[in-house]
């Protein structure tokens, strides 16, 4: 059995998902994680923020049910609605760390979304990758030579098709995995306690 944690790096609810798998990480280190960007923001949908009207709303109900962190500098970057979120761009950068540190995949990408959501650094400035390279201990010049790859655009689509072909349509999603079968574990805000109940039957199966 392994989990796969199917998420956008530009998504709140998973920003606020990060404590529960990180949590739920730390408890099975017998399981690998398989870490896929969902491509949220892509095509029609990358567009400036103001046009998500829900956006300051949903961060406010996703900080009161999660205890999750918006910081100043991500209020900086949106304050006047123009920032564009390029999920496409997040999830070459995702795929950059998790070639970098496989099996750090989970760590990095909660990590990812913290320079974001606390930090207020856009996920398509190299920028980010670097920050998150230096304070994971990782080689930042080799993130950011892989960000910038051809390798990466192609290893972003190839992670939007494994997310549809999942079946899952909603971020973030938790799946336990055995062989061909995905049975969920989360899906939007769960608790850590919620998650572990899921995957002890799962278990006792």
């Amino acid at each position: 059995m392994k989990l796969a944690y199917v998420f956008d790096a530009y998504c709140g609810w998973s920003h606020g998902f990060s404590r529960t798998l990180l949590d739920v990480i730390s408890r099975h280190p017998d399981l690998d994680v398989e870490v896929v960007s969902g491509g949220l923001f892509t095509g029609s949908r990358r567009v400036p923020i103001r046009e998500f009207g829900y956006v300051q709303g949903a961060n406010a109900k996703i900080a009161e049910l999660t205890g999750a962190e918006f910081g100043e500098g991500y209020d900086r970057l949106i304050a006047d609605g123009s920032f564009v979120m390029d999920s496409e761009a997040a999830a070459r950068g995702v795929a950059a760390l998790r070639h970098l540190a496989p099996a750090r995949a989970a760590e990095l990408a909660t990590a990812l979304q913290r320079v974001f959501y606390i930090g207020g650094l856009s996920l398509s400035d190299p920028a980010a990758y670097r920050k998150v390279a230096e304070e994971s201990g990782l080689d930042a010049d080799a993130v950011i030579d892989a960000f910038e790859a051809p390798w990466a655009r192609q290893a972003a689509e190839a992670d939007f098709r494994r997310a549809a072909d999942l079946g899952v349509t909603g971020f973030p999603t938790l799946l336990a995995a055995d062989g061909d079968r995905f049975t969920p574990l989360a899906h939007g805000n769960a608790t850590t306690a919620e998650v572990e109940q899921r995957l002890s039957s799962l278990r006792a199966q």
